[in-house]
């Protein structure tokens, strides 16, 4: 990880003690976790670097991770789009894209959406993401646009633990959150939404 990861990560949290930047990394980590999409594999520790941050020595996570992690972090209560957006203004010349893109797989869509942000929320930098990666997930969609799947799946639940239940208790729809690449089952999906009232 650059100087400019720290940067990014110090400004993304801004002036922290190093126990309240690490309770807030531990909560993001648990929170995208949640999901059952990030597991914490050997290439987070094969691409982390030692630094030092807040005066104490630290392994930082790649920006690719950091990405990965708090793209699907979208519950009404808290939305990491701009972690992301801080991310890859500090660290865009450093990121793997290939990784990147693999790292989101069928989920290529969500990496879409927050490069899309980024364009927005930062007009005069969005040139600064490489053109050929904007323009492969842009081929994606116009041809996944082309065909409409017929499967009542609802993905809403990856993002949002609470907002998308009406689309799986209510409406019909299949929780992918049950999908076999996801490391949840029913009890955990069951004991993560009995834990929303009790957070409230």
């Amino acid at each position: 990880m650059t100087a400019s990861t720290v940067t990014a990560v110090q400004g993304i949290h801004g002036e922290v003690s190093a126990n309240e930047f690490h309770r807030r990394s531990v909560a993001a980590l648990h929170a995208a976790e949640v999901h059952g999409l990030c597991e914490v594999d050997d290439s987070w520790f094969d691409r982390a670097r030692d630094d030092e941050l807040l005066g104490m020595p630290v392994k930082l996570c790649a920006p690719e991770e950091m990405i990965w992690m708090k793209a699907y972090i979208m519950e009404r209560e808290r939305f990491d789009g701009a972690d992301i957006a801080h991310i890859l203004r500090c660290c865009v010349a450093e990121i793997d894209w290939a990784h990147l893109v693999r790292r989101f797989g069928p989920d290529w869509r969500v990496l879409l959406s927050h490069l899309v942000l980024f364009g927005y929320i930062y007009p005069g930098e969005r040139a600064r993401i490489p053109a050929a990666i904007v323009e492969d997930l842009l081929t994606r969609l116009r041809s996944e646009a082309r065909t409409a799947g017929s499967e009542r799946l609802c993905r809403g639940t990856l993002l949002s633990r609470q907002q998308y239940l009406v689309d799986v208790q209510d409406w019909g729809f299949r929780d992918a959150r049950l999908e076999e690449r996801v490391q949840m089952n029913e009890k955990d999906i069951a004991d993560w939404t009995d834990a929303i009232e009790k957070e409230e």
